[in-house]
């Protein structure tokens, strides 16, 4: 939160030529519907991507690549309701308590009142937001193009609903599953990460029994467009050859 699958798109293409890929936004992110009333919160997120893998009837479990707070959701499908993995990828995901920022709080109480930001106001807050999750500054066209399904009425609402449902709950009630993860798992962080601090990987790959932790240097939280190419070929050796 708050990306989209356009954040992942030029990865996914280069992975393209080996592989099959995916790509979709959640429930009120991205191009998906964002509506009044919407529960996007993690337990939902869960189940929808649960669900959304038995729709899809693949041939063969997938290879997830998840990142942010795609790692619970991932994580939360696998471990509660069943979906099958071949492999995971966690990319600078929220997993492990505490997180949540004091703007996390801030809105969850005052959510209407944000929603109701005048429309300048709001672009120069979510633009400011996103910048501090890179660790080398934004290019522009990458910068409008993950702030943008957060603009008009329906987007400054949604931007505001996802920060304050965001609920710490639904991972502590499963974290104490994570040694129970069986199945080829790869931690990969970016060493400046700011939002989510590098400890985290340390601790969450100790927590998973053989998982794979590997350190970007030089990367933030926004480690797709702080180093692209690292992570390409980070992803693309964990693909050919999982443990």
């Amino acid at each position: 939160t708050p990306w989209s699958s356009a954040l992942w798109a030029p990865i996914a293409h280069a992975l393209g030529e080996r592989f099959t890929g995916y790509l979709w936004d959640m429930p009120g992110f991205g191009s998906s519907g964002m509506v009044e009333g919407q529960d996007v919160s993690l337990a939902a997120q869960g189940r929808a991507f649960a669900e959304l893998l038995a729709h899809w009837r693949l041939p063969e479990p997938p290879h997830v690549v998840a990142h942010d707070i795609g790692g619970a959701v991932a994580l939360r499908a696998h471990l509660l309701h069943g979906a099958a993995f071949r492999s995971l990828a966690l990319v600078d995901v929220v997993a492990l308590a505490p997180w949540g920022s004091e703007f996390f709080g801030l809105v969850a109480a005052h959510a209407e009142v944000f929603a109701r930001l005048p429309a300048p106001l709001h672009e120069a807050l979510v633009r400011a937001y996103i910048a501090g999750a890179a660790h080398r500054p934004l290019p522009a066209a990458a910068h409008d193009m993950l702030v943008q399904p957060w603009l008009g009425a329906a987007g400054q609402a949604a931007f505001y609903r996802q920060i304050a449902q965001a609920d710490q709950a639904h991972t502590d009630d499963i974290e104490p599953l994570y040694p129970r993860l069986d199945l080829p798992v790869l931690v990969a962080w970016g060493t400046e990460d700011s939002w989510i601090p590098v400890d985290r990987a340390h601790r969450l790959a100790g927590l998973i029994p053989g998982a794979e932790l590997a350190l970007v240097p030089a990367a933030g939280h926004l480690i797709q467009l702080d180093a692209p190419e690292r992570l390409t070929a980070l992803l693309q050796r964990w693909l050919l050859t999982p443990p």
